[in-house]
């Protein structure tokens, strides 16, 4: 499925709260979510940051790249289960929505490393993930967007997977 370049725009607004790059702490991150919460992060830097702030997301989705430059993979020693996808730029594939499907059902923490880019990801993960979940992605030069997942999350990310059809 492809990106028209009608939804761009629209993507670049967050789908919920953003923290602004000066203050991703983990006071701030931690008073957004419930301790309940199963974290999900989508991103090389996210992941990095989520692990280094001690809060370890069970659904991590990374490729290698960050802003499309390679760079050096967050180690997780406590990744229990690790899956890889094929998802090229500017396209959700159906593999990758196979592979974040079953991540929810395998022993977390999952590590999902994707051969391509990982960006779009954000959608299926809203679609598909429990609702007690909160999605962690960065927003290019301005923070992190926490997302927490309700059925009207579900529904908005799915009329924009749907116009990608």
């Amino acid at each position: 499925m492809q990106l028209p370049d009608d939804l761009r725009d629209q993507l670049k607004n967050p789908l919920g709260n953003l923290i602004k790059d000066n203050d991703p702490n983990r006071e701030n991150i931690i008073k957004k979510n419930s301790a309940e919460s199963i974290i999900i992060t989508v991103g090389d830097r996210t992941t990095e940051n989520m692990l280094q702030l001690e809060l370890k997301p069970q659904v991590q989705i990374i490729d290698g790249l960050e802003k499309r430059v390679q760079c050096l993979v967050p180690a997780d020693d406590t990744v229990n289960t690790k899956l890889s996808c094929r998802n090229p730029p500017g396209e959700i594939t159906e593999e990758s929505i196979q592979v974040i499907q079953k991540a929810f059902s395998c022993e977390p923490p999952v590590r999902i490393t994707v051969d391509g880019e990982e960006d779009l990801l954000v959608i299926p993960v809203c679609i598909y993930a429990p609702e007690n979940s909160v999605v962690m992605y960065g927003q290019p030069n301005e923070g992190l967007v926490i997302v927490h997942i309700t059925p009207e999350i579900q529904a908005k990310v799915q009329k924009i997977l749907d116009a990608m059809n």
